[in-house]
């Protein structure tokens, strides 16, 4: 465009938009967009709450999971339990034992669902050999602290835990409890 506003030869004029006009404008443009689905939980599909009060985390990992695809629709749903699940290892692979999952009432009768079946977590060699290298050492094992979804895709996290003593577990749950009532103090106090 050059100064006199012309483009390429032609004319081109510039009108000014009036507010209720560009409000218009902006209300149908947001109505336009495309929504986006929001899962429950922020993507999360299930915690393992009782292994962050047993153990204290030495290491996080994220992994994948080798699933079917009934596996897949009953997580979707939200049908899997984690609470005694944990990783082993068989031939420099991973596995995870004690996820639940319950399949559909509305699963397909040719296929033979095992809620209980081993799943093989899908992680790098390094990740593997650093969490068997942890787990062979006296008093640490893996657990899976949730499932999630990321992108398409469901993901585990993967962590390297220590026990904890029942002293431990009791600090620890004062310890929160005093956070909590530090926020409503704090809370009550700005107001």
């Amino acid at each position: 465009m050059n100064p006199r506003g012309q483009m390429n030869g032609q004319k081109h004029y510039q009108f000014k938009v009036t507010g209720a006009l560009q409000a218009k404008r902006l209300i149908i443009a947001a109505m336009n967009k495309p929504k986006k689905k929001s899962l429950p939980g922020g993507g999360s599909i299930a915690q393992n709450k009782k292994a962050r009060h047993d153990y204290s985390i030495v290491d996080k990992y994220e992994a994948g999971l080798a699933l079917q695809g009934w596996e897949v629709k009953s997580m979707r749903a939200g049908k899997i339990q984690l609470v005694d699940s944990y990783v082993i290892f068989q031939n420099s692979e991973a596995y995870l034992i004690g996820a639940h999952i319950t399949p559909l009432k509305t699963a397909s009768t040719h296929v033979i669902a095992e809620p209980a079946r081993a799943r093989k977590l899908l992680m790098h060699r390094k990740q593997l050999d650093e969490i068997e290298r942890g787990t062979n050492q006296s008093g640490y094992t893996a657990v899976c602290l949730g499932i999630y979804w990321k992108g398409n895709k469901i993901k585990a996290d993967v962590a390297l835990v220590k026990g904890k003593q029942q002293h431990d577990k009791r600090a620890a749950e004062k310890e929160k409890d005093w956070g909590r009532e530090k926020q409503r103090v704090l809370k009550a106090y700005n107001r």
